[in-house]
């Protein structure tokens, strides 16, 4: 997909509103989730009508607490008459209440003495009270930062009582204490389908765990990666992004003969010897991998194309990841005062955007502003800007931009998308019943006008899904899965097959252009593989396209 999209707000589709926007920051990226939007299950939450509820944690244990203090050396039976007709279980219950009543006083060790001595009264085939016991011990270690125990006591805990939510999610947060992402993933993710996502805490647990491991995996996996082409779909669709790119522009009459064709009938051949029209000729043939080296040639030579070939060259050094090599071309091409004005202006609009996904937002914003200066007739800066202007979360000038983009380009089905999502936003948080309404038939009227544009049946089914229409939503996913059947996220919006989108999503890694999008896709697998192994583990039937 040739741009960025905004995202879901975290909970995974539930109605929690579009408190968390985000840009894929890469140049033609498709869009990127934040982690709390990875869940499929919430979205099934949604349907029934369940938002993330802001549940306080719980600091107490389980079970009320009695007037009587734990006692020291009579095995801990309280006193008072018919204590002898007690059974093991009540005294075990009567052991834990007096370690509830220390807990609250804030005793911890003595809390946890109390609850030991539940412990070894209880019955063992009493499974619900002994797991109850564990898990309030655990409580008390958490409390004295005693992590390894607390992990210990609610793997008890929930081998007793296999879907004990509050011990699952105890010992999350103890695995996140002591470094265990892996585990603290497989925990947290088990209590948000449990909950069925209704907990607020456990889904922003599930988020932070889910970007650190992507931020790790992704930090050693991108050092080492091997620079990899796009395929040829999504290098299409990069390019379709830009409408006053002269790089991407098919090679002039005067600079190839239209009789030059051998027998096999490969396309015609340049009249002259150009590293820079030979590297165009194999973009028309989408032979892809030879356009680095072609424009190199043209470089080395100094040739008359050389802004051209340093443009093209940073195009595909961006295509590839390798924004390092990109930035001296783009820089070479922008001091360039003499080359085309618009090739200056792609140059910076490229820069911009790769500043954007590096986080550099005020770099970002003085490339748009230079390209708009140099070149004010160029519909991509609106573009582009406008995109920008949203993740900084300045609506109404995105607004602006779009429209002075689509006065440029009437034809531009992407800004006409872009505008739709971001005037829907507007209306949303602004809590606007009557705009939103607006908003939603621009939605109908862009793609019934550009019915090829699969970004703006993406983001409709977005505004769809938050507006709880499931039915709809999943009919334009469906229209943006037939046009881009390679963009994995589309399938996690959809609340799709999660193998399929594991699959897709370790394809993606390897194609990833920034460490950070390659953090990202690392977070969406792990979330898609973590419900697929709780899925088996609790025997629950994951949801399905």
């Amino acid at each position: 997909m040739a741009a960025s999209k905004p995202v879901e707000a975290a909970g995974g589709g539930s109605t929690t509103g579009l408190s968390r926007w985000q840009l894929a920051l890469v140049l033609g990226a498709p869009i990127l989730l934040g982690a709390g939007a990875l869940y499929l299950w919430g979205r099934r939450a949604a349907r029934r009508g369940g938002g993330g509820k802001g549940a306080n944690e719980r600091k107490t244990p389980e079970g009320r607490a009695s007037p009587g203090p734990c006692g020291g050396g009579g095995g801990g039976q309280p006193d008072g008459p018919g204590h002898e007709e007690m059974t093991p279980l009540d005294r075990a219950q009567a052991a834990k209440n007096r370690g509830n009543k220390y807990f609250k006083a804030g005793k911890y060790e003595q809390a946890i003495q109390c609850y030991t001595e539940a412990i070894s009264l209880c019955p063992p085939e009493k499974n619900l009270d002994l797991s109850t016991f564990y898990q309030n011990r655990a409580a008390a270690y958490e409390q004295l930062q005693k992590y390894t125990e607390v992990a210990q006591d609610c793997t008890k805990a929930v081998e007793l009582n296999p879907k004990y939510v509050k011990a699952l999610f105890r010992r999350a947060k103890a695995h996140e204490k002591l470094d265990n992402k892996k585990e603290c993933l497989e925990d947290v993710t088990a209590v948000c389908i449990l909950e069925a996502f209704q907990n607020q805490q456990s889904m922003l647990l599930a988020d932070k765990v889910l970007k650190l491991l992507g931020k790790e995996k992704a930090k050693e996996k991108y050092k080492n990666r091997e620079p990899l082409m796009p395929s040829p779909q999504f290098i299409k669709s990069y390019f379709s992004s830009f409408t006053d790119d002269i790089i991407s522009q098919p090679l002039l009459k005067g600079e190839k003969s239209d009789e030059d064709k051998d027998k096999e009938g490969e396309a015609s051949e340049v009249k002259e010897n150009s590293g820079y029209l030979r590297a165009k000729q194999y973009m028309e043939e989408e032979n892809y991998d030879k356009i680095i080296s072609e424009s190199t040639k043209e470089i080395e030579a100094k040739g008359k194309y050389m802004a051209e070939a340093l443009l093209l060259r940073a195009t595909f050094y961006l295509l590839i990841g390798n924004a390092n090599a990109a930035k001296p071309d783009l820089d070479q091409v922008i001091s360039m005062e003499d080359a085309n004005v618009k090739l200056r202006a792609n140059a910076l609009i490229k820069r911009g955007s790769m500043y954007m996904q590096q986080q550099q937002p005020v770099l970002s914003t003085q490339d748009f502003n230079m390209a708009a200066d140099i070149d004010p007739q160029n519909a991509d800066v609106y573009h582009h800007r406008g995109q920008l202007k949203i993740l900084l979360d300045q609506i109404e000038e995105a607004v602006e931009d779009f429209d002075e983009c689509i006065r440029l380009r009437p034809d531009s089905a992407l800004a006409q998308a872009q505008k739709c999502f971001a005037l829907y936003r507007q209306a949303y948080t602004g809590n606007n019943p009557l705009p939103v309404q607006v908003a939603m038939k621009g939605f109908e009227d862009v793609i019934k006008k550009f019915p090829k544009c699969a970004e703006g049946y993406a983001l409709y089914a977005q505004a769809l899904t938050d507006q709880q229409q499931f039915g709809k939503a999943d009919e334009m996913y469906d229209k943006c899965i037939d046009l881009e059947p390679d963009n994995a996220t589309t399938y996690v919006h959809k609340g799709g097959n999660l193998d399929k989108a594991i699959e897709m999503f370790n394809k993606a890694i390897n194609l990833a252009k920034s460490e950070m999008e390659m953090a990202h896709l690392y977070s969406l697998c792990d979330a898609a593989y973590a419900q697929t192994e709780v899925a088996k583990k609790y025997g629950l039937k994951p949801p399905t396209l």
